[in-house]
């Protein structure tokens, strides 16, 4: 029997969260645990983040000496990458911005981007994913019926990232994640474990799928090379900095051009799609409650504003939906009756497919990660030695 429905009485979160719990007062475990995390940040005196941000650039510049890069920063053309990108260049930094495109961008991400790199003068890359290879990925997981389809933007955009690094002998990956806006976990199920490249290969051999040939997939392993052996840091950048989202749209578009989306990641036109509606309609999860709890939680919205924007439709009009599901189906190659088949069936399980999610949890469970960067700093060191 299922949960009686119940909204957090702080923030948005309701009872779709399967593992939401709330205290006496109504209060939900996620908004509360939210802020122990983020209140000894958002309490931190001016200075001494001033102090840590300089320490932290004076290192990057530091590590980049002579190199034509000192930094990577993924950009996608939301809000957070978009304003990483352009604290980095007020910083002082050299970055080279990195761009995934999987075939899905909407045009106004497209213009978003080309309107910072040309004004803040940075170079940018774009990885031009393989669209028979990534297409015949996603029939995969449609065809596995799994939650997280971007689970394959996520973790091939990891892998471009870490690589172009090694490249480029970068030690800095800069990225747009954040507490003040996303930091609020996700509810179980909800979506998937990002570096699972097994899952990505297990779904796509057991559905019929290809076979990962220019896929840049990234795995856990992959992972601590590049992080404890390499030592290559993903940093989430924009926790040194005030981060108010309001802000810091109205100065992307006063200053650089940037046309802001009605909802966090809708700057593809997949994820759109799949956020606003599939998610919703197959998986019961509306995304958009993790997103704007988070900022009711940071102070940066009022609950009241967050409940009116939930009472609009993910998608703004009925005929954005229409247009929006004319272009999914054409590019998948789907009918309507395809699409019909798959929306009704019973959601899988990514683990059913096989993962690598308990190797990752055997590696980083309570400290564990100082005894793997040993074992696996001396088993580099055996195969470079040998000529492995």
């Amino acid at each position: 029997m299922g949960k009686e429905y119940q909204i957090c009485r702080r923030c948005v979160m309701d009872t779709s969260a399967i593992d939401i719990t709330f205290n006496k007062e109504g209060i939900c475990n996620y908004c509360s645990d939210f802020l122990v995390r983020y209140q000894p940040m958002q309490q931190k005196n001016a200075d001494k983040k001033e102090k840590e941000l300089n320490e932290f650039i004076n290192t990057i510049k530091i590590t980049g000496k002579g190199k034509r890069y000192d930094c990577i920063i993924g950009l996608s053309g939301g809000v957070d990458s978009s304003w990483a990108l352009v604290q980095a260049v007020k910083c002082g930094l050299r970055p080279l911005a990195v761009h995934m495109d999987n075939g899905w961008n909407s045009e106004l991400a497209q213009n978003n981007i080309a309107n910072l790199v040309r004004i803040l003068k940075v170079d940018l890359y774009t990885h031009v994913i393989d669209w028979p290879e990534y297409k015949g990925l996603m029939q995969a997981f449609f065809d596995a019926d799994v939650i997280d389809v971007e689970l394959l933007y996520d973790n091939a955009m990891l892998g471009v990232n870490y690589k172009l690094a090694a490249k480029y002998g970068i030690k800095y990956i800069l990225a747009g994640t954040n507490q003040a806006t996303e930091g609020m976990a996700l509810p179980k199920r909800w979506n998937w474990f990002k570096f699972d490249k097994k899952n990505i290969k297990m779904i796509s051999q057991k559905m019929g799928g290809p076979k990962l040939n220019t896929f840049p997939a990234f795995s856990t392993i992959d992972f601590v090379r590049f992080e404890f052996v390499k030592k290559i840091h993903w940093i989430s950048f924009l926790d040194f900095f005030e981060y108010n989202k309001n802000e810091v749209l109205d100065a992307l578009e006063e200053g650089y051009g940037y046309h802001r989306y009605p909802f966090k990641h809708y700057e593809s036109i997949f994820t759109r799609f799949y956020q606003g509606y599939i998610l919703p309609t197959k998986f019961g999860v509306d995304k958009r409650l993790l997103h704007l709890g988070t900022l009711v939680a940071s102070g940066q919205m009022t609950r009241e504003e967050a409940l009116n924007l939930l009472k609009i439709p993910a998608f703004l009009s009925e005929q954005l939906l229409k247009d929006d599901t004319e272009y999914f189906l054409k590019k998948m190659g789907w009918s309507k009756e395809q699409f019909s088949d798959y929306l009704s069936r019973p959601e899988k399980p990514h683990e059913l497919y096989g993962s690598e999610k308990g190797l990752w949890d055997w590696f980083f469970k309570d400290g564990e990660e100082r005894k793997l960067y040993k074992m696996l700093v001396n088993l580099y060191r055996f195969l470079k030695k040998s000529g492995k």
